[in-house]
């Protein structure tokens, strides 16, 4: 009896043995499996860049081209009359009476925009700054004002057929507290008149928000 208990617990260390043999197999071939997959990285976009193309990249990148020349014949001031909507489509309120400047800074690189009067009663400020980037071949643009503590960022593209710049981005929902799309068009009907329709979209669903209608002061 003695001698069968014996024989048995031998057996069982084998198999335990063995069992631990596998499984020590197998970590160590999950491991180089894991090794293997760390080591698979896109060699094609860790190359070095030679200095010589680095330069050339960055003075494109940095040089103002044909945007931002158009986006430096908005330089002026504007009469500006600003229109909210509500969900359903109809006119909140038409605020006139506030003026915009638009000049360019940093080397004609950027467009700024900054606002002045009161909308609904309350003083308004706002700052809006768009540009052109040339890496991206996107127009890229943000807008803060006082009656947020938010920033506002879209990217877009001009159609000339239409005059019409199209730019989406998000902005915050101060309701939630999260990230909600926008869309915004800037027509410019003529030299001295543009026009502006921003959207938001809540729930699935589009809607028209808020309306400027800008006006050169000559």
């Amino acid at each position: 009896m003695r001698n069968s208990v014996m024989a048995a617990s031998v057996l069982l260390l084998l198999a335990s043995a063995c069992s631990n043999d596998k499984k020590d197999k197998a970590a160590a071939t999950d491991s180089m499996k894991v090794d293997t997959m760390a080591n698979m990285v896109d060699t094609s976009q860790t190359k070095p860049i030679d200095s010589a193309t680095a330069a050339k990249a960055w003075e494109t990148y940095m040089k103002p081209g044909n945007e931002h020349q158009m986006l430096a014949q908005s330089v002026g001031n504007w009469n500006a009359e600003i229109t909210f909507y509500s969900p359903s489509g109809e006119i909140v309120s038409t605020n006139t009476g506030i003026k915009a400047e638009t000049k360019m800074i940093l080397g004609g690189r950027y467009q700024q925009s900054t606002y002045k009067g009161q909308i609904d009663g309350m003083p308004f400020e706002g700052v809006g700054t768009t540009g052109y980037d040339n890496a991206k071949k996107v127009y890229v643009s943000t807008w803060m004002d006082n009656m947020g503590t938010g920033v506002m960022y879209l990217e877009g593209t001009f159609k000339e057929s239409t005059k019409m710049l199209t730019s989406m981005g998000s902005a915050t929902d101060v309701v939630t507290g999260k990230a909600m799309k926008v869309r915004e068009t800037l027509t410019f009907a003529d030299d001295n008149i543009q026009l502006m329709d921003m959207f938001d979209t809540k729930d699935g669903k589009e809607v028209k928000t808020m309306s400027i209608k800008l006006t050169r002061v000559k």
